[in-house]
């Protein structure tokens, strides 16, 4: 083997210097053409046309002059003035060959030649027919000498393997005729034996095929591994070390879906309802660790269960199978979740935890409808109460149950708060950098059930905004924000209040909330109304008339999680806020990342020079709250710098 590598090594080499000299020689001789030919269209416009003036050249002579060789294919005069005084074109017909090597080099392209004292221009070209026969002589030597150099090793190798073939048949040949011996001798006949070649013959042979079947192995194991590993990281989440979306995929698929033996189980999708608010407000980090601590609780849970399977499906939501176990049992599974949730819940001040939804499965069920019914299901669930759970039956469709149930169990919880007014605000504080910053504190929401259990809060308005109903969940919370204010009679702070995109957008609600301010004028000079940058961005023209009017009756506009989309700096010169909020992705481990400090720095240079004021959000410890102040920024809001509290 490693004699066959070295005679390809050597024939590659072989012909790749071959091919270097070659062409090396045959760009020369086509630089030696031109040159011939330059100088020999130049004697002839010195020597020649120098001793007669224009109109008394004969193109016949200058044809004579030039055919010798058959050098040029073609030889054109121009007089000073650019005209045309002699065109002499070969009758020579060019070979396909010829006119391919004619359009491919730059040497037999058209030339010139200058005679500055009779102001006369001479263009040629080289006649292409000797040179491409030389190209042609020359590339049959280089497939020539490729072709012999290429059947060396195949001649080596035919008489390797001749002679292996060989000395395998002696050895074969030999045996068998020791084997006769050896009956023979065992028969009373007496036979001298010379096993010293048999043992050198195998002593040769057998350690090579073994070698050579270790080696194959080697490889075929080694191969068999790295594809073994590349699927396991490809099929792996990397924050918990569970399987993802793809490897639940597959085994669905192959265990559920697709298998040849009755199978039956529950499946339960669950979804962690505060990791976006934690990942604002608290950092990218607390929000892995939120995710690590369920993914923790439902492999605890699910471990007690024979042959279950954990997967995380994507960001916010984690799948559960548990074969063989029926749903009346998986109950007792959403009530031990559920009661781990609040446990950690209470552990770590959260308003929620996750919501758990679970249907029966069994074999040859879709996974695209079975994900349709168990998402009904996780709607369901994050209607009732924190951490709940909720069982889809088959019972519930075969009724005549809508697949839509989830989003009507939606509509009338979300009905039931706006009608009952059952909303708990909390603030929390921007704490200003600098003695002439105005900085306020944000109100926040809670929505309530009737049994006064906190909804997850960003299910919650999502699915207000999924149903159309934000812009109501927006008046309930401007009026109980103004109500309270007035209550409390907060003379001197500022507040924040979050308004919705589509609220925003909407011409009602901008005309309902320009009259409700102008009502409260002494109240609406202490609001700021905070809109996220990228639903900014879906109707800048909405956004602007909501702006202005929000400047009109003296409030004003932050610009909140600034940095996730691309927005240009034009864009808020003309809708001219007061202040945008960083996102709080840029302050996660801002003590280290130096692109996000770089990016900061230049985002606060920029807005105050349009006179915008620039906050952070999420800030989380004291090694980036101080980054935050070296980097000029006018406010920082956090739970290092105060947790949310009840106004």
């Amino acid at each position: 083997m490693a004699g066959f590598k070295k005679l390809i090594f050597i024939q590659l080499l072989s012909w790749l210097l071959f091919a270097s000299v070659g062409g090396y020689f045959i760009a020369a001789a086509f630089d030696g053409a031109a040159s011939n030919a330059q100088k020999k269209a130049q004697l002839v416009v010195s020597n020649y046309i120098n001793s007669h003036s224009i109109s008394e050249i004969n193109p016949e002579k200058i044809q004579r002059a030039l055919a010798d060789g058959n050098t040029f294919s073609s030889f054109i005069l121009r007089d000073y003035d650019g005209k045309e005084v002699i065109n002499i074109q070969s009758p020579i017909q060019l070979p396909a060959f010829a006119k391919f090597v004619e359009s491919r080099f730059n040497s037999i392209r058209p030339q010139f030649a200058v005679n500055s004292a009779a102001d006369i221009k001479v263009e040629f070209t080289i006649n292409a027919v000797s040179l491409a026969s030389l190209l042609q002589q020359a590339l049959f030597i280089v497939i020539l000498i490729s072709g012999i150099v290429a059947i060396i090793p195949v001649i080596f190798m035919k008489a390797m393997f001749k002679r292996l073939n060989r000395n395998i048949s002696m050895t074969v040949a030999e045996v068998i005729d020791v084997y006769i011996n050896q009956n023979q001798v065992e028969s009373g006949l007496e036979t001298a034996i010379d096993n010293s070649k048999i043992k050198r013959l195998g002593a040769d042979l057998i350690p090579s095929f073994n070698r050579l079947s270790h080696f194959l192995q080697s490889k075929h194991d080694d191969i068999e591994n790295a594809a073994h590993s590349i699927k396991q990281e490809a099929y792996k989440d990397v924050v918990t070390e569970l399987g993802n979306r793809n490897m639940f995929v597959e085994y669905y698929e192959k265990n559920i879906e697709s298998s040849e033996k009755s199978t039956f189980g529950s499946l339960a999708m669950i979804r962690c309802s505060e990791l976006q608010s934690i990942n604002q407000t608290r950092g990218y980090q607390r929000g892995d660790e939120y995710i690590k601590a369920v993914a923790d609780i439902i492999k605890h849970i699910s471990g007690t269960y024979t042959d279950s399977k954990v997967f995380r499906l994507n960001s916010s939501d984690f799948a559960v199978v548990l074969p063989n176990v029926p749903l009346k049992e998986s109950e007792r599974f959403g009530d031990n979740l559920q009661s781990r949730f609040t446990q950690y819940q209470q552990n770590q001040e959260l308003s929620s935890v996750a919501n758990t939804g679970i249907v029966g499965y069994e074999k040859g069920k879709p996974l695209g409808e079975l994900l349709s019914i168990v998402d009904n299901a996780m709607s369901m669930a994050q209607s009732k109460q924190t951490n709940a759970w909720h069982v889809q039956r088959e019972t519930d469709l075969v009724n005549n149950v809508s697949a839509g149930f989830g989003n009507q169990n939606w509509r009338k919880v979300i009905n039931e708060v706006i009608e009952a007014e059952r909303v708990h605000l909390v603030m929390q504080n921007i704490m200003p950098i600098g003695k002439s910053i105005k900085a306020y504190a944000e109100i926040q929401v809670r929505f309530k059930t009737a049994e006064n259990q906190v909804l997850p809060t960003a299910s919650f308005l999502a699915m207000a905004e999924k149903l159309d109903m934000a812009i109501e969940i927006d008046r309930l919370i401007i009026d109980t924000s103004l109500e309270k204010i007035k209550s409390r009679n907060f003379s001197e702070k500022y507040f924040g209040l979050n308004v919705t995109a589509s609220s925003a957008h909407n011409d009602q609600f901008v005309i309902w909330l320009e009259r409700r301010l102008l009502k409260e004028t002494n109240i609406a000079s202490k609001l700021v109304f905070e809109v996220s940058e990228f639903g900014l961005q879906q109707n800048i023209k909405a956004s602007k008339r909501f702006i202005d009017m929000i400047h009109r009756v003296g409030a004003r506009i932050t610009v909140e999680r600034f940095g996730v989309g691309l927005t240009s700096f034009k864009f808020f010169r003309d809708l001219k806020p007061d202040f945008i909020k960083m996102d709080a992705s840029y302050t996660r481990g801002l003590e280290e990342d130096k692109n996000n400090q770089y990016f900061m720095r230049l985002m606060v240079d920029l807005a105050h020079r349009i006179g915008v004021s620039v906050f952070a959000e999420g800030v989380e410890s004291q090694e980036e709250k101080h980054i935050v102040e070296t980097l000029c920024l006018d406010g920082v809001q956090g739970y290092y710098i105060e947790k949310p509290k009840d106004i």
